[in-house]
C-alpha cells in the first residue's frame, strides 16, 4: 500500500538536495584551489634554467624529474635524471610518467617530441634568448605553463630589476676588453663563440666585447683566426678538475701570441651560471664584469 507523500516531506527532500548541491560546489571549489592551477602535478623540467625558474617560483614540489643539465639548486640533484636535453629518449621520459614537460628551446630530438605528443603528454617549449628581455620572457613563460602567472610576474620583475642594475654597473667609459669564449680545445682545435649565443650575450651584458663576430653560433677556429682576433681575455666554463691548466691552454700555438696569453688572463665560471640566462643571470653579469675589470 502506497502511503501519501506530504507536502512537508517534499520540502525537506528539496532542502536536503539543495544542501548537498551546495556542499558539492564547496568541495569542488576547495579541491580546485588545492590542485595546481594548470592541473599538472607531475612536471618534468628540461634545461638548467627551466629547473632554476621552477624552484624560484616555489613550485619544486611538482617536479618529478629533470634533465642532466639541471644541477642547480643542489636539491635538483635528488630528482631522477632523464638524460641530456638534446638527446632525450621517449622511454626515459615516459618512465617517469609526466603530465607536463617544460623544456628549453632546442630540446629534443624532434623524433622524441613526436612520440611524446602522440602519447598526449603536454610539451611546452620555452623560448630562448640572450639579453635582459629574454630572461623576463622566459620566467613569464614558465610561470604560465605552470599556471602561476602572479608569481611569475613578481619573480620576473625582481630579476629584471637586478639585471638592469648589474648591466648598468657593468658599463665602462674606457675601451671594452675583447673576450674570446672557448667552448672546447679538444684535439688542439679551439671551438669558440661567435654572435647570437649565450656566451656572446653574457659578454655584452658584462661590458665586454666578443672577440669573434664573423659568424653566428659556435665554430672551430684556425690558428690564424684566433691570432687575428687578439683577445684580451679568455672566457671558459669552469669544469673543475677537468679544466685544462692555464699553462697548457696558453701554450697552444693559436693563443701563444695573443694579449690574453701575455697577461695569462683567463676567466672560468660555472657553465650554468654563466650561460643559463635564468634567475641568476644578474649574479653572472656582476661576476664576469668584476673578473674583466676588477671590482
Amino acid at each position: 500500500m502506497r502511503l501519501p507523500i506530504s507536502r512537508s516531506y517534499i520540502v525537506i527532500v528539496n532542502a536536503l538536495a539543495g544542501l548537498l548541491l551546495v556542499v558539492a560546489v564547496v568541495l569542488g571549489a576547495t579541491r580546485a584551489e588545492s590542485e595546481s592551477p594548470s592541473g599538472a602535478e607531475r612536471v618534468l623540467s628540461v634545461g638548467g634554467s627551466i629547473t632554476e625558474i621552477v624552484f624560484a617560483l616555489g613550485e619544486a614540489d611538482r617536479l618529478i624529474a629533470r634533465d642532466s643539465t639541471s644541477r642547480f639548486p643542489p636539491e635538483a640533484a635528488d630528482l631522477p635524471d632523464v638524460g641530456y636535453m638534446r638527446a632525450l629518449s621517449p622511454e626515459g621520459v615516459l618512465s617517469v610518467a609526466p603530465d607536463l614537460i617544460i623544456a628549453e628551446e632546442g630540446s629534443g630530438p624532434a623524433a622524441t617530441i613526436d612520440v611524446l605528443e602522440q602519447a598526449e603528454v603536454e610539451f611546452v617549449t620555452i623560448p630562448d634568448g640572450y639579453d635582459r628581455e629574454a630572461v623576463r620572457i622566459k620566467i613569464l613563460a614558465v610561470a604560465e605553463a605552470l599556471g602561476v602567472e602572479a608569481a611569475g610576474e613578481k619573480l620576473a620583475a625582481e630579476v629584471d630589476a637586478a639585471l638592469e642594475e648589474a648591466e648598468a654597473a657593468s658599463l665602462n667609459t674606457g675601451s671594452p676588453k675583447k673576450v674570446l669564449f672557448i667552448l672546447s680545445t679538444r684535439g688542439g682545435r679551439i671551438m669558440a663563440s661567435g654572435t647570437n649565443t649565450a656566451a656572446d650575450g653574457i659578454i655584452t651584458l658584462a661590458g665586454g666585447e666578443n672577440a669573434i663576430t664573423a659568424f653566428e653560433g659556435y665554430k672551430l677556429l684556425t690558428d690564424e683566426a684566433v691570432a687575428a682576433a687578439a683577445p684580451d681575455v679568455i672566457l671558459m666554463m669552469d669544469r673543475g678538475d677537468h679544466s685544462a691548466p692555464n699553462e697548457e691552454l696558453f701554450a697552444m700555438p693559436s693563443l701563444i701570441t695573443t694579449p690574453a696569453a701575455a697577461g695569462e688572463n683567463v676567466v672560468r665560471i660555472n657553465g650554468l651560471l654563466l650561460l643559463g640566462f635564468g634567475p641568476r643571470t644578474p649574479e653572472a653579469v656582476t661576476k664576469l664584469n668584476e673578473a674583466l675589470y676588477g671590482g
